[in-house]
This record gives structure tokens, C-alpha cells and sequence, in this order.
């Protein structure tokens, strides 16, 4: 089952135009955003001097799960990996 960070739920419900996306995220398992994980996305910030908090937790879920991260957007996540302890995954769409 695919996994789906919450703050990334969070994006795609902004609006109401993402019809098809929602659909898609009934068939994922959400994660959410815990203290815990909190303080671990901020250590990866810290480390990669990047700000994005969403890229950053989807890159410490990846991690956890050993999944794949399918994104449009590789280069951000492509430097976050390389903080990582172990590379992730990336594929782009």
C-alpha cells in the first residue's frame, strides 16, 4: 500500500480541483506528522540547510519504509537524501 505524508494530504486539499488526487489518497496510508518526527525533519533541515518541511518528511518516511518516493519535484528531495544515514529511492514523474 502506498504510503502519503499528512502534511501532503494537507497540500493537495487545498482545493477542490483535485478530484482525482483525493480519490487516489483513499487507497494510501496517511502518516501522520508526530513531535517525534518533528524533531527529526528539523535535524534533516538542519543538515541539508534546506527549508522544506513536507519534502523533508516525506524523505525521513521513505526512509523509514524503504519506499520510493515518486515526485515532480527531484532535485529538493535528491539533496535531502544525500543527508540521509542511507540514500533513498527517487523517482521522478
Amino acid at each position: 500500500m502506498p504510503i502519503v505524508s499528512a502534511p501532503v494530504v494537507a497540500q493537495t486539499s487545498r482545493s477542490g480541483q483535485q478530484v482525482q488526487l483525493r480519490r487516489l489518497l483513499r487507497g494510501c496510508q496517511i502518516v501522520a506528522f508526530t513531535p517525534e518526527e518533528a524533531h527529526r525533519v528539523g535535524s534533516l533541515l538542519g543538515a541539508s540547510g534546506t527549508t522544506d518541511v513536507i519534502d523533508a518528511h516525506v524523505a525521513t518516511l521513505a526512509l523509514d519504509h524503504e519506499a520510493i518516493v515518486i515526485t515532480s519535484d527531484p532535485g529538493d528531495l535528491e539533496h535531502l537524501s544525500a543527508c540521509l544515514p542511507t540514500p533513498i529511492h527517487i523517482e521522478p514523474v
